[in-house]
């Protein structure tokens, strides 16, 4: 018996026919939305609100429940528990491999009462990234700069191009919702997750996020050009902007993925600079968006005090502002563990309910409906969902709202029809071809940003092939393509030094993943670099995913360059001359990390007395 039926209500189970009106792709969306709905039981309804990890097994197979992240199998998830939206984590080794996978996820769905099929979610998988946070590993998919490098080339068309990539590698594998764009301004300069913007300029972010949003859903020129008509439908992967409304201004630049990053400040008074983005996405079609966990404090919207809780329970962010205000009608999913604790790598990683902690998990699912929100992330207990209806706290016409808006895109992305399943044996042919892999390098090698090129010399940009090169963090089969790699810089004619931006070790665990804290390069580093600065005129290139304070370095390395996510040869394509380096700042490159402790978190270009200012770069090289 369903917990429906134990409360009194009638328990409607029925065989549904062939021939039920949803299952004809020749009616219109809403008659078979009204269809579905009237047929669904509370715990189907209850499922189709919840989105959780899953990973795929070897081979494209349906992998046993996954012990690091703590999560169950496919059937758990879609026959026990109704769930019908999932987020792959990980990389298969093919495209073949997670097409197959897919398409078995697809065949356990459709042996349910319903057969309601599966969208699979996933995060970011194209950037070529130390950092397994800034991007999921690209495994068969092309590989590209990170957003921050996108946003170095500046170009909208070269993003909504870049976007149309990842959509049709997403679809020819199943995956048809992405978990991005992030147009967050990444205006406090130690914030962990400035990788996954497109900096902190609020003109470029707009452009950028608008073109990525097209290019994702295949609603641009570049989709028109490729003879979709530019509607939202089957060909389209829907895009999940995030983090509403804008989760750039971090106390301290900590992040709200744990308990002492939690609070979110706007000292400069800037809040509607950072919602212009999401208005813009909104404007262009946006599908879905997703709020931060940052609870705000100190803010007033329209003259009013906004309630020190995370934006996934703030009614008058998502209800008032977004809904009401804005006048967005899309989904609206949480980020990822509002509700439940859990254990990720073998430690304890406590529900992000930030100003809401002393609430139940019953009591917190109750106040994400009530914000207004439509689906939770990264949760998996549609039980408490069945339990809120039954006891009343939550009508069933609550569900039905959101549980119309979930199924309508699966309906708009033909997932009961034509896109249910994918064509295995085509995905190794649509994924990671030669001309999306060769863009995807020249993309990398645009985004390298000349700071500084020293006037003459073995070290000056473009360098001459065939000098013999002591390399860190280039691989010698790499460097030999380009010139002779030697041991110790005493034998080379030039270094290449790669660095990273710095950051501070937070100890074991999902907390490794994240860059947080200072920017400033340890002072045995620093002295170690000018030791080979000095022996040899020397190239240095640093991988930016936060603005690093490079003024120990500026007049001592004969050139140096930024990279956003480049493979060393896109890297010494940029160096060489071969593929042009033609990035800009996204950033402002601050001085010192006084000068970053005392700007203000919400406040683009608020460091006093940059080293570089956002959008300085030489240009071709």
């Amino acid at each position: 018996m369903t917990a429906a039926a134990e409360a009194g209500r009638p328990d409607v189970i029925a065989p549904v026919p062939d021939d039920a009106p949803y299952k004809d792709a020749s009616r219109p969306v809403e008659e078979r939305l009204d269809d579905l709905l009237a047929r669904m039981t509370v715990e189907e309804k209850a499922g189709q609100l919840f989105q959780d990890m899953v990973t795929v097994g070897e081979g494209g197979t349906l992998a046993e429940p996954d012990a690091v992240f703590g999560t169950p199998s496919v059937h758990e998830y879609v026959v026990e528990k109704h769930m019908t939206h999932l987020n792959v984590l990980g990389a298969p080794g093919t495209a073949t491999d997670l097409a197959a996978w897919h398409n078995r996820v697809q065949e356990v769905a459709a042996s349910t009462r319903l057969g309601i099929p599966v969208t699979i979610a996933s995060d970011p998988r194209h950037a070529f990234s130390d950092n397994p946070l800034a991007a999921l590993a690209a495994g068969p998919f092309s590989q590209w700069p990170e957003t921050l490098g996108l946003a170095a080339i500046g170009d909208p068309d070269l993003v909504e191009r870049f976007a149309d990539t990842v959509r049709r590698e997403y679809v020819a594998t199943g995956l048809r919702t992405a978990l991005h764009p992030q147009v967050d301004l990444a205006t406090e300069p130690r914030w962990a997750r400035a990788s996954g913007t497109f900096g902190e300029d609020v003109a470029l972010t707009t452009a950028l996020g608008v073109a990525y949003v097209h290019g994702l859903q295949g609603t641009g020129a570049v989709a028109r050009e490729g003879g979709l008509d530019g509607a939202f439908g089957a060909a389209s992967v829907s895009a999940m902007s995030k983090h509403f409304p804008g989760g750039g201004p971090q106390l301290d630049g900590e992040d709200p993925h744990f308990a002492y990053g939690r609070e979110q400040v706007y000292p400069g008074g800037r809040f509607a600079e950072h919602l212009e983005p999401f208005r813009a996405v909104i404007a262009a079609g946006t599908r879905q968006l997703m709020p931060y966990y940052g609870m705000p404090v100190g803010l007033e919207v329209d003259g009013r005090p906004v309630p020190q809780v995370g934006f996934g329970f703030n009614r008058p962010i998502i209800t008032g502002l977004l809904r009401e205000t804005l006048g967005y009608e899309g989904v609206v999913c949480t980020d990822w563990g509002l509700v439940s604790d859990a254990e990720i790598m073998g430690r304890p990683f406590p529900a992000r309910a930030w100003g809401v902690e002393r609430l139940s998990r019953h009591e917190r699912v109750a106040a994400i409906l009530d914000a207004g929100c439509d689906q939770l992330g990264g949760e998996a207990c549609p039980e408490i969902v069945v339990d809120l209806v039954c006891d009343g706290s939550v009508p069933e016409e609550r569900l039905d709202v959101s549980v119309r808006r979930l199924l309508r895109e699966k309906f708009l992305l033909g997932l009961f029809d034509e896109q249910r399943y994918v064509a295995v044996e085509a995905a190794a042919r649509l994924v990671g071809t030669p001309e999306a892999r060769a863009a995807g390098r020249a993309a990398q090698s645009a985004a390298v940003t000349v700071l500084t090129s020293a006037p003459d010399g073995a070290a000056h940009l473009p360098l001459t092939r065939g000098l013999r090169v002591y390399a860190e963090g280039v691989p010698a089969d790499v460097v030999a393509g380009y010139g002779e790699p030697v041991a110790t810089p005493a034998e080379a004619d030039v270094a290449v030094l790669r660095l990273t931006a710095p950051f501070e070790d937070r100890g074991p665990g999902f907390e490794q993943l994240f860059h947080a804290g200072s920017l400033e390069f340890p002072a045995a580093e620093v002295e170690r670099v000018l030791a080979v600065c000095d022996a040899v005129p020397t190239v240095l290139a640093v991988y930016l995913d936060r603005p690093a304070v490079l003024a120990p370095f500026v007049g001592r390395a004969a050139s140096l360059v930024a990279e956003y996510g480049a493979s060393g040869e896109a890297l010494l394509d940029a160096l060489t001359g071969a593929e042009p380096a033609r990035g800009r700042l996204p950033f402002d490159l601050p001085s010192s990390m006084a000068a970053v402790v005392e700007s203000r978190p919400d406040v683009a270009h608020d460091t006093a007395h940059p080293l570089f200012r956002a959008g300085h770069g030489l240009g071709r090289v």
